[in-house]
């Protein structure tokens, strides 16, 4: 399919760009069928990521210039970059737009979408509003704001069904946060109203019938849309083969004067963390708030064998985590490990999704740089790396020697109640990963990596492949806001999958006028 008869693909609210980057990647017989027309998003970093990558995509990944490679290794700046290749960079510019919806003036970004779509009748809008509103853990922090009730991310969705009303997509696809499913406004669930919303957008905007009308279908479940139940729209991302137990609420919509039924999605096994990441260069952690050294870094390490808890574990059931103990110690013996870098000379090759993983590389990875760790975490992350090596599973706050619990208030609770028990959390070698989520950007504690002897959190890199982006991608801004981009990101392999169910549908469909 010719770029003038490509299906056009319309992202809002489109974070660094996952959703999109899988229609994007998409193929059919060897050719992309979709083409990303227009991403929007408010996040300076998070846009600024969206324009590196269009960028990138001008090229096409067999024929990504050698400057490209320059500047993910710090050889030339990215204003450099983009004036050696103006035409690519007018391109990407001209895709790319850091628009704040619901703030931005409506008829602006109206027309904006309608320059993009021309006559386009087969098109598809992707994307989903932000979702701090509606997440458990985001919750728990905004009930105790007064404000909280009028929360303007709340109805966010609501810009998305403006743009349903204004521009009538044949299909979308919304994706959400779990928390969506059991959120609550002024004491009732908020999913329902959503979605009789997206099913009647006009009616919904103005309390009249504009003829437009959206049956909903679970991407997973072949429940009928009317009789749907909002659960049915969970898609546990492990089910498809994304190497990571992340949940999303993701509804496709259909125009009702179109009369197919969509396919599901097919289940995959997904691999382990240790299939996914183990052939990244092994580093390590680095020492916060002291002068850092492989060697001062290494002996620090060593200091836990004169704990009392460690003396005494080989009779007091911490044998086997010991032994784990020195099994990274005498690794790290014998060889030295670097703290990693934002840009890595890489010769290996990934154990899963080689080609997606690796395609256009040139021979290095990025973003794979540890972070500082404070003595008394780097002692606990030690020990809690060893126990999931022993056990197969990641330890409880109750499995901690007394003196590594951290002094907070609510240990206790964690160690007899199991509230907040996994505090410190191993991603185990052998299974997907927990979810990766944008708290990553804060700390690393819930993602600690499986290896003792590199003792620290993912990195960057690391989260990225579980969340499927190719390494390829680069996350531009500091390392907190890359961590906070991938956290909030649709996994790309998945939506590649939904881009295949799209293709399917709007091939199918016939549209007049």
């Amino acid at each position: 399919m010719t770029s003038s008869n490509s299906l056009k693909v319309i992202d809002i609210f489109a974070g660094p760009g996952g959703l999109g980057e899988g229609f994007a990647a998409y193929e059919e017989n060897g050719k992309n069928p979709f083409n990303l027309s227009l991403s929007i998003e408010k996040d300076p970093a998070a846009h600024s990521t969206l324009l590196m990558r269009s960028f990138y995509r001008q090229f096409g990944a067999d024929n990504i210039p050698d400057d490209y490679w320059h500047y993910l290794k710090g050889g030339i700046t990215r204003d450099k970059l983009f004036e050696n290749f103006p035409r690519q960079r007018a391109m990407a510019r001209d895709e790319a737009r850091c628009i704040e919806l619901g703030k931005a003036p409506h008829k602006e970004v109206k027309a904006l979408i309608s320059s993009k779509l021309q006559d386009s009748k087969k098109w598809v809008l992707v994307g989903g509003p932000p979702c701090q509103a509606y997440s458990l853990v985001g919750r728990a922090r905004m009930n105790s704001n007064p404000d909280f009730e009028n929360d303007e991310r709340h109805f966010l969705y609501r810009e998305y069904l403006k743009i349903l009303a204004d521009h009538r997509p044949p299909v979308f696809v919304m994706e959400n946060v779990k928390g969506m499913l059991s959120a609550q406004h002024g004491g009732k669930r908020i999913i329902e109203p959503i979605m009789n919303n997206l099913r009647q957008p006009g009616l919904a905007l103005t309390g009249r019938r504009n003829g437009l009308g959206y049956n909903l279908f679970s991407l997973v479940d072949d429940n009928e849309n009317d009789e749907i139940d909002p659960t049915a729209f969970l898609v546990r991302a492990e089910d498809y083969g994304i190497p990571q137990a992340r949940h999303r609420v993701l509804i496709l919509g259909i125009r009702d004067d179109i009369d197919i039924t969509p396919e599901r999605l097919s289940k995959n096994e997904a691999p382990s963390v240790l299939d996914t990441i183990s052939d990244l260069p092994r580093i390590r952690s680095t020492l916060s708030r002291e002068a850092d050294s492989f060697t001062a870094w290494k002996n620090r390490l060593f200091e836990v064998t004169g704990s009392k808890w460690y003396i005494s574990g080989r009779a007091n059931g911490l044998y086997h985590t010991v032994q784990k103990i020195d099994q990274a110690l005498s690794i790290l013996s014998n060889g030295e490990l670097t703290p990693g870098a934002e840009t890595l000379k890489y010769k290996g090759k990934p154990k899963v999704y080689s080609k997606w993983y690796r395609n256009g590389c040139d021979g290095v990875v990025t973003s794979h740089a540890g972070r500082g760790h404070m003595l008394s975490d780097l002692h606990r992350y030690l020990f809690a790396s060893s126990y999931a090596m022993a056990n197969g599973k990641s330890a409880q706050l109750v499995d901690f020697p007394a003196t590594l619990l951290p002094a907070h208030r609510n240990v206790q609770n964690g160690v007899s109640k199991d509230y907040f028990g996994d505090r410190f959390r191993v991603q185990v070698k052998d299974r997907p990963s927990t979810t990766i989520t944008s708290h990553i950007s804060k700390d690393g504690h819930y993602f600690i990596h499986y290896d003792p002897s590199q003792c620290r959190s993912l990195t960057v890199r690391e989260a990225a492949r579980l969340q499927t982006f190719p390494d390829s991608y680069k996350f531009e801004g500091n390392r907190t806001s890359q961590y906070h981009q991938v956290g909030n990101a649709v996994p790309p392999l998945l939506s590649v999958q939904i881009a295949e169910i799209v293709y399917d549908i709007l091939k199918r469909v016939r549209i007049d006028g």
